[in-house]
C-alpha cells in the first residue's frame, strides 16, 4: 500500500495521531537527509502525538541537485515516511512520522523559500549541512539565509534561532561565525542585525542512521506491506543536548527527551570524541582489512579491542565528567555491532578531512598537552593515511570520497618514499609533524601497514600493551 495520508488508516504501524491539517510551519530544515528524518523531525513528532507543538512543523530546504528527488519522493506521499528502529536482538519498531509539512526545493523557486525563511512565522532554522558546509565557498544556504534576515531586519520582525544539528564542537559558534562572515560580504548592515539578534545555541546530536538502500524499501514492502520511496532505518538509541538559547521561543523539547543544558560542550566531546571517534579508529582499518559492513568490523576482536582501548586510555581522559557519560560509552559497542542497521564502512570513511580534524586530533592535542598517551590515536591516523593512498591491500582502487581528495591522495602515494610527507599537510595536521612522541608511533604503524597489511598491524599494535 503507497504511503500517504488517505491510506494512513489502513496501515498496521503507529501513525501520527495528530490532525496534520493543523500543523503550521515554524521551523525550516536546510540539510534533508535520512539523520534528520530519524532525530529532529521524530523529536517533534513525538511532542505533536502528545498535543504539542503544532506550530513547530517542517519544511525542508534542499539546494543540492540531488534534493530534487527528495521533494518529489515527499510530495507523493503527502511528507510523511516510515522510521524504522532496529534493535540489536532482531526485533523492529516502525511508526510513520508526520512532523514535516512541506519541502522546497530552493533553485526551482528561490523568492519563495527566501520569503518562507523572512515569515514571522519561521522560528527556527536548523542545519544539517555537514562539517565542510560551514566553510568558505559558502553553500546556497548563505545567500538565501542572508537575504531573508535582512528583508526581517527592514521589516522590523523578530530573529529566528538558528540551530546547528552537525557533528562539529561548538557547533553553533561556527554557525554564527559562518553566517556572519558570508553576510559581511555582501550586506554589512545584516551582518550587524544577525550579530545582534540572530540567536545560534550549539546542540550535540546522535543517531547512527544509514544511509537508506534499495533493500531496505523492500524490506520495508514485504514485512509491512508499505510502499514507501525513501523510508529510514535507524538504531533505538537517540540523544540530543541543546543549549536553552533561543530568539523567539521553542518546542517544548524537554518533554520528548531533549536534554536542555545551559552549556552543551562537555557533550558534544563525550559523543564527537567516543562515538565518532571510535568509528574513525574503525572504518580504515576495517576496510583494509576487506569488511565493508560496520556490524561485522566491530565484531572482528582485534578491531573491538582497538576502538576499545582507544576510548578507555585516550578519549576518556579527555573528557569532563557528565550524568550518563559511562552509560553511553558501555552502550557504544553494542550500537556498533547492531547487525540490523548494515551500516556501510564507506560512509565512515568519507569526508576523512574534516572528520579526523574534529573528531581525533583534539584527543591527540590534548594528551600531548597532559602527557597522556597517544599511541592508538597515531595509528588511527596512519591507518587513514594507508587508505588515502587509494589503493587497497589487493591493489584495487579505493574510491577515496574527500573534498580534499585530490590533494590528499597524491600527498599518501609518496609516503611510500616520504613517510611523514602525509603527516606534514599542515593544513590538517599542524604541527603534529613536530612532536615525535606521536611521529614516532604512526611511522610504526604505517610501516607496519605497508609491509604486513592491516590485520598484522592490528595484532601487532594491541599485543603491546604500553
Amino acid at each position: 500500500m503507497r504511503l500517504s495520508a488517505q491510506n494512513l488508516g489502513a496501515l498496521s504501524i503507529p501513525v501520527p495521531r495528530y490532525d496534520r491539517s493543523r500543523i503550521t510551519v515554524g521551523v525550516v530544515h536546510f540539510g534533508f537527509g535520512s539523520f534528520h528524518r530519524s532525530h529532529q523531525a521524530c523529536y517533534l513528532d513525538d511532542l505533536m502525538n502528545k498535543g504539542l507543538a503544532l506550530d513547530w512543523g517542517i519544511c525542508g530546504v534542499g539546494v543540492l541537485p540531488e534534493n530534487k528527488r527528495m521533494q518529489d519522493v515527499l510530495r507523493r506521499q503527502d511528507h510523511l515516511y516510515t522510521l524504522i528502529s532496529k534493535h540489536p536482538d532482531g526485533s523492529n519498531e516502525a511508526r510513520v512520522i508526520g512532523s514535516i509539512v512541506d519541502f522546497r526545493y530552493a533553485p526551482d523557486e528561490p523568492e519563495a523559500v527566501i520569503e518562507l525563511l523572512a515569515a514571522a512565522s519561521t522560528r527556527i532554522i536548523s542545519l544539517t549541512i555537514t562539517e565542510g558546509g560551514y566553510q568558505s565557498p559558502f553553500s546556497a544556504v548563505f545567500p538565501l539565509v542572508t537575504e531573508a534576515m535582512n528583508r526581517r531586519r527592514q521589516r522590523n520582525l523578530p530573529a529566528p534561532t538558528i540551530m546547528s544539528c552537525d557533528n562539529i564542537v561548538e557547533n553553533g559558534q561556527v554557525a554564527r561565525a559562518a553566517f556572519t562572515s558570508y553576510a559581511r560580504q555582501v550586506n554589512t548592515q545584516a551582518a550587524q542585525w544577525i550579530a545582534d539578534h540572530v540567536k545560534f545555541p550549539s546542540s550535540m546530536v546522535d543517531r547512527i542512521t544509514p544511509i537508506t538502500t534499495p533493500q531496505m524499501i523492500e524490506q520495508l514492502a514485504q514485512e509491512y506491506g508499505i510502499d514507501d520511496a525513501w523510508p529510514v532505518v535507524t538504531e533505538p538509541f537517540a540523544m540530543w543536548a541543546l543549549e536553552d538559547d533561543f530568539a523567539d521561543g521553542r518546542p517544548p523539547l524537554e518533554e520528548a527527551g531533549v536534554r536542555l543544558v545551559d552549556d552543551v560542550s562537555p557533550y558534544e566531546r563525550m559523543k564527537l570524541r567516543l562515538l565518532n571517534g571510535s568509528h574513525q579508529g574503525l572504518c580504515y582499518f576495517a576496510y583494509l582489512a576487506g569488511y565493508r559492513l560496520v556490524h561485522e568490523a566491530a565484531q572482528d576482536p582485534a578491531i573491538l579491542e582497538l576502538i576499545s582501548r582507544y576510548m578507555d586510555s585516550e578519549a576518556m581522559v579527555t573528557l569532563t565528567p557528565v550524568p550518563g557519560l559511562t552509560e553511553f560509552r558501555d552502550g557504544l559497542l553494542g550500537r556498533f555491532t547492531n547487525p540490523h542497521l548494515r551500516d556501510t564502512v564507506v560512509r565512515l570513511c568519507a569526508d576523512s578531512s574534516n572528520r579526523i580534524v574534529r573528531w581525533i586530533l583534539p584527543v591527540v592535542h590534548d594528551n600531548l598537552r597532559s602527557g597522556g598517551p597517544v599511541r592508538l590515536s597515531a595509528a588511527i591516523v596512519a591507518s587513514w593515511a594507508r587508505y588515502a593512498e587509494g589503493i587497497d591491500e589487493d591493489g584495487q582502487p579505493i574510491d577515496v570520497v574527500d573534498e580534499q581528495a585530490d590533494a590528499l591522495i597524491p600527498l599518501a602515494r609518496a609516503q611510500r618514499d616520504n613517510p611523514t610527507a602525509f603527516l606534514a599537510n599542515r593544513s590538517i595536521f599542524g604541527d603534529l609533524v613536530d612532536h615525535p612522541r606521536f611521529v614516532e608511533p604512526y611511522l610504526w604503524a604505517l610501516h607496519s601497514l605497508h609491509r604486513d597489511g592491516a590485520r598484522a598491524t592490528l595484532r601487532a599494535l594491541l599485543a603491546d600493551k604500553t
